[in-house]
C-alpha cells in the first residue's frame, strides 16, 4: 500500500538529481519578516491539550498545509518562490518536510539530507509557517530497523530547533508489517532523544499499517487506545487516500479522534499510490470531519511529479511561476482552495 513514492526510472531522473544538487548549493534565501498574523506569530509554541493541538494560549487550532515530496527527488520544488506562494497565495499554516530514509535518501548521505531538511524547515519558519520534520521511513516497515539513523537525525534536528516554536517532529512516517507493540517501543526510545534537546515540542507518532491505526492490516484504533505511548505532548498520525479509503477509514478517524490526539500528516484525493482519478466527494467528507474536530492536516504532495497527486503540472518546478491556478493540476486547484478557506 501507499507506494506513491518512486518516480519512474527514466531520463528525467537525471535532471531531477542535478536539480537536487543545484538546490542544495543554493540555499533558500531570506524571506521578509513573518507577518504578526502569520501562523507561528499568532499561535506561538504549540502543545497538546487533551485531544487537541493547541496554541500557546491553550486554544484549539487546526493547521492546514502541504507535504514536500522526497527531497532526494524534488528539492527543486522547494524554493523561495514556491515557499512564498505556499505562505502567501495558498495561505498555508504548515509545511511537512519529508526526509526519506531509504530509496536514495538519508542513508546515502546523512549530512547532506540533514542540511537539506534544515534548509526547508528554515524556509518555512521564515515565512511564518510551522514545519513538520518528517522521518519518512517506508520500507522496511519496522521503524526499529532505522533506529540508529533516527537517533542521529533527530539529535541534530532537535539541537538546532530546541528554542524554535515553529517545529513538530514526526518520528515514523508509515510503519507496516509490524505490531503496535514494536512501533510503541520505537516511539518510547526516540521521543526521549528529542526531549533531551527540545523538551517542549510536539511529537507525532506513526500508527500501524501505513498510519491507518491498523485498519489496513485488519485492526483498529483500540490497540492504541488500550496501550498508548508512554509520553506526554504527543499526537498519533493517520493517513488516507480518498479514492481507496472509504467509509471504514473515515469511521476509524472519527472514532480515534474521539479518544486520541490525531494529526493527519498525509492524505491524497486519489488512490493509495497517489495516482488515478480524484475522489473529491470522499475527500470532502474527510475534510469536513477534520474541520469540525480541528484535526490538522498536510496534503501529499507539493511537487510536479507526473502522478495526479502532485499539485503542480509537470515542468513547473523548472520554472519561476508558482502562484495562481494556472500551474496546478486538478488536485492542486482543489486543495489550494481548501487551504485558503
Amino acid at each position: 500500500m501507499h507506494r506513491r513514492t518512486m518516480r519512474p526510472r527514466n531520463t528525467l531522473l537525471v535532471a531531477m538529481a542535478l536539480g537536487a544538487v543545484i538546490a542544495l548549493q543554493s540555499p533558500v534565501g531570506a524571506a521578509p519578516p513573518a507577518s504578526p498574523t502569520s501562523p507561528v506569530s499568532a499561535n506561538g509554541r504549540l502543545k497538546v491539550c487533551g485531544r487537541q493541538l493547541c496554541n500557546d494560549q491553550g486554544q484549539a487550532v487546526q493547521l492546514r498545509g502541504m507535504s514536500t515530496h522526497g527531497t532526494q527527488w524534488y528539492s527543486q520544488c522547494v524554493t523561495d518562490g514556491s515557499l512564498d506562494a505556499l505562505a502567501g497565495d495558498w495561505r498555508a499554516d504548515v509545511l511537512r518536510v519529508s526526509t526519506y530514509v531509504q530509496e536514495d535518501g538519508y542513508e546515502t548521505d546523512p549530512q547532506r539530507f540533514t542540511a537539506l531538511a534544515q534548509k526547508f524547515v528554515d524556509g518555512a519558519n521564515r515565512r511564518g509557517m510551522y514545519a513538520v520534520i518528517d522521518w519518512h521511513m517506508l520500507d522496511p516497515g519496522d521503524p526499529n530497523h532505522n533506529f540508529s539513523r533516527a537517533k542521529t537525525f533527530f539529535t541534530a534536528m532537535a539541537k538546532k530547533y530546541k528554542d524554535n516554536p515553529g517545529v513538530l517532529y514526526e518520528v515514523a512516517n508509515e510503519p507496516s508489517g509490524v505490531g503496535w507493540s514494536k512501533i510503541k517501543s520505537y516511539a518510547e526510545k526516540i521521543i526521549p532523544i528529542i526531549r533531551a534537546q527540545d523538551p517542549d515540542a510536539v511529537v507525532l507518532v506513526g500508527t500501524r499499517a501505513w498510519s491507518s491505526f491498523g485498519v489496513s492490516e485488519g485492526a483498529d484504533e483500540q490497540e492504541v487506545v488500550r496501550n498508548p505511548v508512554n509520553a506526554s505532548n504527543i499526537m498519533y498520525t493517520f493517513h488516507f487516500y480518498a479514492a481507496s479509503h472509504q467509509r471504514e477509514y473515515l469511521d476509524a478517524l472519527n472514532r480515534a479522534s474521539d479518544r486520541l490526539p490525531v494529526f493527519v500528516t498525509e492524505f491524497g484525493t486519489q488512490n493509495y499510490a497517489g495516482e488515478g482519478a480524484n475522489d473529491f466527494a470522499q475527500s470532502q467528507r474527510f475534510l469536513d470531519l477534520m474541520k469540525r474536530k480541528k484535526i490538522s492536516w498536510t496534503n501529499w504532495n507539493y511537487s510536479d511529479d507526473n502522478r495526479s497527486g502532485a499539485v503542480f503540472k509537470p515542468g513547473t518546478c523548472n520554472g519561476s511561476t508558482w502562484t495562481g491556478t494556472g500551474v496546478l493540476k486538478e488536485a492542486g486547484v482543489w486543495i489550494r482552495q481548501q487551504i485558503r478557506q
